[in-house]
Parts: C-alpha cells; structure tokens; sequence
C-alpha cells in the first residue's frame, strides 16, 4: 500500500482537502501584490525645482515663478535637477515689463549659473497622491535608491528562501507558515508607517522574506494533502491565483492612491490569514519521515473524520502507515547537497544550463515589470494588461511543450522574449502603442518561461536531489531579480544599454537551452546515473511512466513564489 492509497482511505479530496486548499492558497492573491507592489508605491511624479523662496513677495502666477526660476530640458520640459541661480527676470519681458526694483539690478537679469535643487523638489501629485520618491525626495542624486529597495526586498526573498526551506525541513510546514503569515503582516504593517526609507528597506526585506516562507510551504502542505490525480487540477488553480493577484494590485492601486495605504491594504489581511492558518493541519508525509508516526496518525484521524470516514480512519495503526512509507523513508536515507548537482560532467553541464534560463527569465521579467511607466500608457491599465497576459501565455506554452517538448519550448519563448524586448529599442517613443505591444509580448514570453522552466527542471533532476535542483534554481532566480532593477540605473548614461542587457539575455539563454536533453514522454530519474545514461545517449531499461503531470503541478504551484 502506498501512501496515496492510505490517503484515499480518509477521504482524498473530502471536505478536509477544499477547505485545506482554499484556506492555502486565499493569501496567494496578495504575495502578487506585494512582489510587484514598487511598481505603484515607487511610482515616480513629474517633478521639478522649488521656485526661489523669495519669489513669494511678488505678485506673480506659479507659471511665471515657474520660467524664471527652472530651465528648460532637451524635450522642453521643465528640468529636474536643476534650477537657476537667481531668476531670470529677463525672460517674462516678453510678454510683462516689470519695475527696475522688480528685476534687480540688471547683473542678476542676464546670469545663467545653474544649482541644484537646494530648495527641494516641487511633484506632480495628480496621479497618486504619494509615493515613497515624493516622501523621501528619492529623485536626482538620490534616484539609485528607488531600485535599491527593489533589489534589498528581493535580497530579503532570497534569504526566505534559505532560512525557511531549512525550518521547513526541521520543523515542519505549519510552523514556518504561521511565522510567515505573521512576518508578512508585521513587516508589511511596518513599511507602510515608516519614518525614513532606512526603515522602509528594512521592513520590505521582512516581507521578501516571509514571501519566500509563505511560497515555499504554502507549496508543500498543499501538495502533501491531495492525491495525485487532483494535483494538476489544484496546481492550475494555485498558478493563476497568482496571476488574478497581479490584476487585484492594479485595481487596488486605482482606488488607493496614497503609498502607505496602499501597502497598509495588501498587509493587513495576513493578520487574518495567521488566525486561519492554526487550522492547517501538518503534513502526515513530513511527520513519518521525522519519527512522529503518533501525530500523523492523529492527523490522518482527524481528517477522516472530517471527511466522514471516521471508521476508516480508525483502522489506521503504525505498522500500516510505514508500511505505506516504505519508499520514502528508503529514499531519504542518503544525504545528498547542493554540490551533487556539479559532482558529474552531465550534471555539471545540466545545471549551468537550466540557470542560465532561470537566471535569465527572472532578470528579465522583473526587468520589464517594475518598470512600467517608460512605456507612457496609463499604469493601471498596463499593469492590468501585463497580469492578464500571463492567461493566454501559459496554456499556450503548456500546449507546446505537450506537442513539441519542453527544449524546444522553453528556448522559444526565451528568444522570443529577447527579440520583443530589442526590437522596442528601434521603435520610436513616441509610437507608445507599438512599443506597449511589443512589451506585453515580451512579459507573456517570460511568464511561460517562468512555466516551462519549472516543470522542466524538475524533470531533468533525479528524485534523489531533485528538491536540491529546485532550490538551486529558485536562489538563482532570485539572483536575477536583484540584479534587474540596479541595470536601469545604466539608462541614466546610455539610455539603450538597459534595453539591449535585458533583451540579450533571454536570447543568450535561449540558445543554452538547446543543449539541454529533451525529457517529453521520458520516465522521471531516480538517481544521478539515471542522468549520466540519459545525457551519454543510453536508453534506461525501466518502463516509461507518468508522473509528468506531477511535475507540471510542481510548478505552477511554485510559479505562486516567482
């Protein structure tokens, strides 16, 4: 008897699995939110030099103040960073002639010497009523910090990773998921009462953090409850939860214009998720393998009784539940690390490949996703645009990689990923349709990538470290994700590099991709000699089998933590 066949026994998908699978994935709608919650509350406004203090003793229009006292820019708008010595009187003699007490004595009149903004900025706040760039003046010399917070919340995600895959392997998933739900509620809380941009970068990498907690075990206990064949069904749900998630910030922002309420509404609903969480009950899978057969006799009980097979469940002794582990417990007797994946020359060569595609679709993605007001189209409408992309995207590429396999897949929509992004360089900026398609395009590449390249790393890696090659790529994804908003500080000298880095690399990466072995109708490897036989060309002599459908919901359920 294996364990799904024990799970069946209490009820697979009872009423214990539907209120298990919503109570998990209800807080996935709002991990989007905050991924991609710079993009509204780092928003920043046209701004300008404040006008000279003194200009307030003279009767003039904001206009007038305005001309005299900032230059004008290439495109003829009133400069950011700089503003006039003194006023330039001389230029309202146009249209107005002013008294001689008025403009000075003359020298001032015609001086053209230039200073910053030492009398703060002046924004725009019509769009939003404000945003951490106006509360903090993150504009001109400061303007590197806007995508440091960016890159330390994502840091904040990749330290998730580390520390809560550790507590989830020691202690389980429930714990680690209420400290993540109470992290991210506290932290979130926190950034949006912040007294300086310090705090502010501190708090946002308390919730990258929790991000990855919740994304990590949010995964796990929802897959450790439901019986093989609803995974792909519930797994599809999880994944555009995440998507419809993208869609709720764009209305949210819409509606709340303010940066600190807006990150107060995405926050506050995990104090509420926390509460619910103590309902979760641990996974009985997790509990055999760490020696506590009694508590996982209980759970699996409790949910037979739930489910109304309550006779069933007391059938259930420990000679019939480790029994059911048997293969599991086999297999968690060796010890395998990070460094297998490099230890053999197929692996070795396995793995730099399918990082450069992770590495990549990820620098790219968060790339062109933070950066949404370069394309000069209304920002809630493109962020909406943007999530519901990722829709047709996915089935999309979920049907290529059924009928033309995952290599060939997952290096198209790479490249093609990579051309939309190089050809919106030649586009001319004014032409905000073409180059906001060209754009969408592009996204939804990523966003299939990011599809593709989950079910494909887990099929290419053996089962004995196959945990250890999804945890390898997901921290070199978060990598990428660090590194992508500090390239846009490269646009400030080269306006074009930007573009060409991020469309350049997908491309790159997409050509490695071909080198990778194609897994589509092969059966999953157990072991790394399974790997080496498969790269040097050898068949296995085992029977195919079908637990890719297994892996295509391994990863849209993680696709819930990109």
């Amino acid at each position: 008897m294996a364990f799904d066949d024990l799970l069946e026994r209490v009820g697979s998908m009872g009423r214990f699995q539907f209120l298990h699978v919503i109570i998990l994935i209800i807080p996935v709608f709002l991990m989007a939110s905050h991924n991609l919650l710079q993009i509204f509350v780092a928003m920043v406004p046209s701004h300008h030099c404040s006008v000279h203090t003194n200009l307030s003793e003279f009767d003039l229009r904001l206009e007038q103040k305005l001309l005299i006292t900032v230059p004008l820019d290439g495109i003829g708008k009133p400069h950011r960073c700089q503003r006039y010595v003194v006023p330039q009187w001389h230029l309202l003699m146009k249209n107005e002639t002013f008294s001689a007490e008025e403009k000075g004595d003359g020298k001032e009149s015609v001086s053209v010497g230039l200073q910053g903004c030492i009398d703060g900025w002046s924004y725009n706040l019509s769009e939003r009523t404000s945003t951490i760039i106006s509360e903090w003046d993150l504009v001109c010399e400061l303007r590197p910090l806007k995508q440091m917070a960016q890159t330390i919340y994502m840091g904040g995600v990749l330290a998730g990773a580390l520390i809560f895959g550790g507590l989830s392997d020691r202690y389980g998933r429930c714990i680690p998921l209420l400290i993540s739900n109470m992290l991210m509620a506290v932290c979130g809380t926190c950034a949006a009462f912040s007294s300086s941009f310090t705090f502010f970068c501190i708090f946002r990498f308390g919730c990258g953090m929790a991000l990855s907690g919740l994304g990590l075990n949010t995964f796990s206990l929802t897959l450790e409850w439901i019986p093989i064949r609803t995974r792909t069904v519930v797994g599809t749900i999880m994944g555009y939860c995440y998507t419809v998630g993208q869609l709720l910030l764009a209305g949210l922002a819409y509606f709340i214009r303010d940066w600190r309420w807006l990150t107060l509404a995405v926050s506050l609903p995990f104090y509420v998720f926390f509460l619910f969480a103590w309902w979760n009950h641990e996974s009985a899978r997790w509990l055999v393998m760490n020696n506590n057969s009694e508590k996982a006799i209980k759970n699996l009980k409790t949910v037979a009784r739930i489910n109304g097979r309550g006779e069933e469940g007391e059938k259930i002794d420990i000679n019939m539940l480790e029994e059911s582990m048997k293969k599991e417990i086999l297999c968690s007797q060796g010890t395998y690390s990070v460094l297998d994946l490099f230890r053999t020359s197929t692996m070795r060569r396995m793995t730099i490949y399918i990082s450069a595609v992770w590495v990549s679709t990820s620098f790219a993605y968060y790339g062109l996703a933070m950066d949404l007001q370069k394309f000069g189209v209304d920002i809630y409408l493109i962020q909406l645009i943007f999530g519901a992309v990722d829709i047709p995207a996915k089935v999309i590429v979920t049907m290529a990689m059924a009928f033309f396999g995952r290599r060939l897949s997952q290096s198209a929509v790479l490249i093609l990923a990579g051309l939309t992004i190089l050809c919106n360089l030649l586009v001319p900026y004014d032409e905000q349709l073409i180059r906001t398609c060209l754009a969408v395009i592009g996204k939804g590449c990523l966003a299939a990538s990011f599809n593709c390249c989950y079910l494909y790393t887990g099929e290419l890696y053996p089962t004995i470290i196959r945990q250890n090659g999804m945890g390898w790529a997901s921290m070199i994804a978060r990598v990428g994700a660090m590194v992508a908003p500090m390239v846009l500080l490269l646009g400030d000298y080269i306006p074009w590099l930007p573009g060409v880095i991020y469309g350049g690399a997908p491309i790159f990466s997409g050509v490695a991709a071909m080198f990778l072995p194609e897994t589509l109708g092969l059966p999953l490897p157990d072991t790394v000699q399974d790997v080496e036989e498969r790269g040097s060309g050898r068949r296995s002599n085992r029977p195919p089998k079908e637990p890719v459908v297994l892996q295509d919901v391994h990863g849209n359920l993680l696709k819930s933590a990109a």
